[in-house]
């Protein structure tokens, strides 16, 4: 069948699809040379065992031809991450890094964590492993250069000085505590810091100190001692600090029966900004050059890469991935595998870290798959479930009503796969358990029967946990029999008789309640499924408490924003009583116009 793909088939590049019986895409493969790539499959042996079994279970192939080898590049790891064919390298953890943001939008600048697209102006910092990198790096850079954090509307609204300035962590800009010059010496002092010039950085200050001590204003001396024992624990604070190494990210590969974990050190301005692990899908068998590669691919495809990245393992097509980093950052990006001196020494150090990883990883899974087993057992389901939803809901009196989803699998929890739902049924306010209930599964499963009617994806649940009983559990039922789905199992886990945990029942739909003994693992492993899935509802329903605590009805008034809201809040007290206000007084409002004091009198006045 392959070979007959060959008549048709030039020298062009372009990508191609492998699918079985089903029309499923097996895989997706790029090539410099379409008809000699696919002439290699052609071949009946010399293939290794991984490829063998792809091409046995290949039924038909697609083809997209492309300009140039780069574009197939990147075609393929687009392709990849929307269809997740079985044998291709698949980077399942993708999240975006936090940076340390000093705004410059503002006459005094605030410095803050930033996620996301770099849209707002000022100098950026970063990639930091995590957010919680970045906030003790951020809770140092406050003790040292007392640069603010608050909001710009919190700033315009400061008479006297925060907790910040008391804990001495800011320098009160916003009183006039500093002047515009001097805050800019500390903006520049941060910055340079951030650019690793902090040799620089901690002379100037040894030199005020001393000025300040001759001067005899131990005061100011004193704090700046303070500023530059802070500067020394951020310095310290930031692990390796490689030398000979200013601007890299280091990605070490360890492999081990056909599981993968990779390393990424983030090193910037010759500092060590964390480190994070990956545990990539290795495409049924694919080897450490593959993986890399595609590793590699898909990590940059949203983010800058560096100027230098060190490897453990050399990759498949080193010119073509350095060619295809290079037009994302816009500059040269140099791909290396370091053997000596430093650039080694910090590949080594992240490949020893994998191992580690991979290692725990393994023994977590392993563990993992013992409680699936004894849950499939326990349940008496057909196989170990591979993917668990559990739901709960959370309300006040039927208030801020949310409906929770968490998942759970081999891999533990899944928590880039949670989901919130926004109650928008009359039972939220109804306090309907019931109701509430129904509209989470109907959404959830009216939404996957129509992105997967096949059911070929993995976002099929095997097993669905309910915080219930034989009411909850029935209920459930018949909404799945509904929508057409009565083949997924259904547990009900309500609480015994006296409420007290390890004395759970369970219900299933036909058969009697039962209960597990007191000290079963798989009891303890349904009450952690059930306590996540009660603390995100949680969480979900508290967010949006607050969120509707802020709520006005002068948020529905056309051209009030932000700050003619706080205007007119600051100027009455509170929105009740600008609903009180005539005309005259609303038009006494810094910022409010008689055009717009006309249009919210006339809001409130047609509301009555």
């Amino acid at each position: 069948m392959i070979q007959g793909y060959l008549r048709t088939l030039d020298g062009s590049p372009g990508v191609y699809r492998m699918l079985n019986d089903k029309s499923e895409v097996l895989y997706v493969g790029k090539a410099r040379n379409l008809r000699a790539r696919v002439s290699n499959y052609a071949r009946p042996s010399g293939h290794s065992g991984r490829i063998a079994r792809m091409i046995h279970e290949t039924a038909s192939m697609m083809f997209l031809t492309t300009r140039t080898e780069t574009e197939a590049l990147l075609l393929e790891q687009n392709l990849i991450k929307q269809l997740k064919p079985r044998y291709n390298v698949l980077l399942r953890d993708d999240k975006s890094f936090p940076n340390i943001l000093i705004g410059k939008e503002h006459p005094f600048p605030q410095l803050k964590k930033h996620r996301g697209k770099k849209s707002e102006k000022g100098s950026y910092f970063g990639p930091f492993a995590s957010a919680g990198a970045v906030n003790r790096t951020l809770n140092q850079l406050q003790k040292v250069f007392q640069i603010r954090n608050c909001s710009d509307s919190m700033f315009e609204g400061r008479t006297r000085p925060c907790l910040m300035h008391q804990i001495k962590r800011c320098a009160a800009p916003c009183v006039g505590k500093i002047d515009p010059a001097g805050y800019a010496t500390l903006v520049a002092d941060a910055e340079r810091f951030l650019s690793g010039k902090t040799t620089a950085v901690q002379a100037n200050l040894a030199a005020e100190m001393q000025k300040a001590s001759e001067a005899l204003e131990f005061e100011r001396a004193a704090a700046l001692r303070d500023r530059i024992k802070a500067l020394t624990q951020v310095q310290s604070s930031q692990g390796i600090n490689p030398a000979g190494v200013t601007e890299a990210d280091v990605i070490a590969l360890h492999l081990n029966e056909g599981q993968a974990c990779v390393q990424v050190f983030f090193i910037r301005a010759n500092q060590s900004w964390g480190n994070r692990d990956f545990y990539p899908k290795t495409g049924a068998g694919a080897e450490e050059p593959e993986i890399m590669e595609a590793f590699l691919a898909q990590f940059y495809d949203d983010k800058e890469p560096p100027r230098l990245i060190l490897l453990s393992h050399g990759v498949e097509n080193p010119d073509l991935v350095g060619q295809l980093l290079s037009d994302r950052a816009g500059r040269k990006v140099e791909i290396a595998v370091p053997l000596r001196g430093e650039k080694a020494e910090l590949v080594e150090n992240a490949t020893r870290n994998a191992r580690e990883s991979l290692a725990r990883r393994m023994a977590e899974t392993s563990s993992q798959n013992r409680l699936l087993q004894g849950l499939a057992e326990a349940f008496d389901l057909d196989a170990p479930p591979r993917r668990i939803e559990v739901y709960d809901n959370s309300h006040i009196q039927g208030t801020n009503a949310v409906g929770g989803m968490i998942v759970a699998g081999a891999d533990g929890f899944l928590k880039s796969q949670y989901r919130k739902f926004n109650i928008k049924s009359a039972a939220g306010a109804n306090s309907d358990d019931f109701g509430m209930m129904k509209e989470v599964l109907t959404r959830r499963f009216e939404r996957l029967l129509k992105e997967d009617p096949d059911r070929k994806s993995e976002s099929w649940p095997d097993l669905l946990l309910i915080d219930g009983g034989a009411g909850q559990v029935s209920a459930v039922a018949g909404i799945l029999a509904e929508l057409g789905v009565d083949d997924i199992a259904m547990i009900g886990v309500a609480k015994g008789v006296d409420r007290d945990a390890g004395k759970e029942e369970f219900h299933r739909v036909g058969m009697l309640p039962f209960a597990l003994r007191m000290n079963d693992p798989v009891l303890y492993f349904v009450q952690r499924l059930r306590d996540e899935a009660h603390r995100w509802a949680i969480g979900a329903h508290r967010a949006k408490r607050a969120k509707a605590v802020s709520i006005t009805p002068l948020d529905d008034i056309p051209g009030v924003g932000a700050t003619r809201k706080k205007a007119l809040l600051l100027h009455f007290g509170s929105a009740k009583a600008v609903a009180r206000a005539g005309l005259s007084d609303l038009m006494a409002v810094d910022g409010i116009s008689a055009a717009m004091a006309q249009a919210i009198h006339d809001y409130f006045h047609e509301r009555g």
